[in-house]
């Protein structure tokens, strides 16, 4: 393929969808990314458990209202004296829907958590999948904080929004039960209570509205302070040399009473919805009583069947209460929903080809044609296979740019990246990255041991080499449990030259066809440094590997080392030669 053909297919194809309804990223394919697209889906996915859960909650709750029928039939019994067989029958059946009822509440109980507390965690994976995706975010202010929040918060609001089908069809199914009932028994009283509960329901829709946009709002505070605190948990050991603790406290400090503020309006809201819609049912009980009492009165009504009908009356408080309830679950429900929509419909910062990379990709060496990426201008430069080529820019923006682009971290704003003369692009990101893997100066490591670092991406007979060339085995040595010693969140049980040993080692053991390194060496000493090129120069034999670096160390061990000035490439050479013979080079490594 022609280098044009290449830079045409840059970036231009998007990834496949693979079977079982997720993508080649294991992204779900039917998860519409809007609103109402994130809610259905969460229905969609606990489907079976929601609606048996919504029947035997139904169940549960015909049974609660049935109870108050059959206390008012056992009275009118025992008023008129029936026998003491007919009495037991009535208590007896009185006792049997008690155990269906209590059948029913456990199962649904047990249903509802499925189909409320699995959906959560189904979008907790749908938005880990979309932040771990290697195609990354087209935004890159997008804080770490608000990720957290929406991933987890989010996600579980969305999926205790599932509970407003169970609560919901439990409470209508009682209201049914309960107004049949009372029709049966007064067709006036029914009539009345039927009329009242529509009003009734709807002022209780109409109210639980605001918690939508309170529940965002709250939200979004909370994703604010988390953001803060982790941005300070990661410079906490740099404000400790500072000594600015106490203005990192003002800072979380403030962020935090900015959530509690948003939460406490939430809440407010909250509580003063839940208070109006029980003052709404308890002015409903009255007129109900006082109504079904003058029915009793003028005979139209026995004893029993008043007791019935107010028992009634008073059960249907409950379910409307639910139903308040479940409707303010389904307001902040769709709150969070529009949040979680926003992070799996943010756009993507690259897409890959559907090519598969092999263990030869890149074995005939890396091509950047024409390339430009920010301070990058047509930059054309070529790493034979098996070479090891120093790349130095006195701008260290230019070298961010070129690492960003190798990296796939985003698209070139033109040219091509060839691995063995063919488009990195028409490769899948997987592959890609496979087959050039970059390491970056301040690589991340794990909350694990330094072997289950250094072999996350690598066979494990490759470890013992790969630590001893970036001298991360010396590492292991000075810790109680060697290699086996746990290095805590973020490597923070180790200095800033031993966690970057590590992280070396990590991409030494991954054995790439292509390596970029950054900087690889910049918090280490001179000695180390060089034990550290020796090795990696040794490790790296017959494989092709690119050093972006100022160190004179490390470019001495190159074969050769290429210049960029001015976005491309100003000289090409030996670093003896260039040390001696070009001075913006000589500057910039002896600075």
């Amino acid at each position: 393929m022609t280098v044009d053909a290449a830079r045409r297919t840059q970036g231009a194809t998007s990834p496949s969808e693979a079977p079982g309804g997720r993508d080649t990223a294991g992204a779900p394919t039917d998860l519409e990314p809007t609103q109402q697209g994130v809610l259905r889906w969460a229905f969609r996915r606990r489907r079976r458990w929601i609606v048996g859960a919504a029947l035997f909650t139904s169940v549960h709750q015909m049974c609660e209202a049935a109870i108050p029928v059959l206390i008012g039939a056992t009275v009118d019994h025992a008023l008129h004296g029936g026998g003491p067989g007919a009495l037991a029958l009535w208590i007896g059946l009185l006792g049997a829907v008690f155990l269906v009822l209590s059948a029913a509440m456990r199962l649904g109980g047990r249903w509802n958590r499925q189909g409320s507390q699995g959906a959560a965690h189904d979008l907790r994976m749908a938005a880990a999948t979309r932040l771990l995706d290697a195609r990354g975010f087209e935004r890159t202010s997008l804080s770490s904080g608000a990720l957290l929040s929406t991933a987890t918060s989010d996600a579980l609001r969305v999926g205790l929004g599932n509970r407003f089908w169970v609560l919901g069809a439990g409470s209508v199914a009682a209201i049914a039960f309960g107004a049949a009932a009372l029709l049966i028994t007064s067709v006036r009283l029914g009539l009345v209570v039927l009329v009242g509960l529509v009003p009734l329901l709807v002022l209780t829709q109409l109210l639980s509205k605001p918690l939508a946009a309170r529940g965002g709002a709250e939200q979004a505070q909370v994703a604010e302070a988390t953001a803060t605190a982790a941005d300070l948990v990661r410079g906490l050991r740099v404000l400790k040399g500072l000594g600015a603790e106490a203005a990192a406290q003002q800072r979380y400090r403030g962020a935090s009473r900015s959530a509690l503020a948003a939460t406490v309006r939430a809440a407010r809201w909250d509580a003063g919805h839940q208070g109006v819609s029980l003052l709404l049912n308890g002015l409903f009980l009255v007129c109900i009583t006082w109504f079904g009492a003058r029915l009793a009165m003028e005979g139209r009504l026995s004893v029993g069947e008043f007791v019935s009908s107010v028992g009634l009356a008073q059960f249907l408080v409950g379910p409307c209460n639910v139903f308040a309830g479940a409707v303010g679950l389904r307001a902040r429900a769709r709150g969070s929903a529009k949040r979680m929509a926003q992070l799996l419909g943010e756009p993507y910062a690259l897409t890959g080809g559907a090519g598969d990379g092999t263990p030869e990709t890149g074995r005939g060496g890396l091509t950047l044609a024409g390339l430009s990426h920010g301070p990058l201008k047509e930059l054309d430069l070529h790493v034979g296979g098996g070479e090891l080529v120093g790349v130095v820019a006195p701008d260290p923006v230019a070298s961010a740019a070129l690492v960003d682009v190798l990296a796939l971290r985003v698209p070139p704003d033109g040219g091509a990246i060839l691995l063995g003369g063919e488009p990195l692009a028409a490769l899948s990101l997987s592959a890609a990255r496979g087959a050039v893997l970059v390491a970056d100066h301040d690589g991340d490591l794990f909350d694990g041991t330094i072997e289950e670092n250094v072999a996350i991406a690598a066979v494990p007979e490759r470890v013992p080499a790969a630590l001893a060339a970036a001298d991360a085995d010396q590492v292991a040595s000075v810790l109680p449990g060697g290699a086996g010693s746990r290095i805590g969140e973020r490597g923070r049980q180790l200095s800033g030259g031993q966690r970057q040993r590590v992280a070396l080692a990590r991409a030494l053991a991954a054995d790439a066809p292509v390596l970029v390194l950054h900087e690889p060496t910049t918090a280490v000493d001179p000695a180390t440094e060089a034990r550290i090129a020796r090795g990696l120069r040794e490790l790296r034999r017959g494989r092709t590997t690119l050093l972006v670096t100022t160190s004179p160390i490390l470019l001495r061990h190159c074969d050769r080392v290429v210049l960029i000035g001015d976005g491309a490439v100003a000289a090409d050479g030996a670093h003896a030669d260039l040390l001696r013979d070009h001075s913006v080079y000589r500057a910039a490594v002896t600075a």
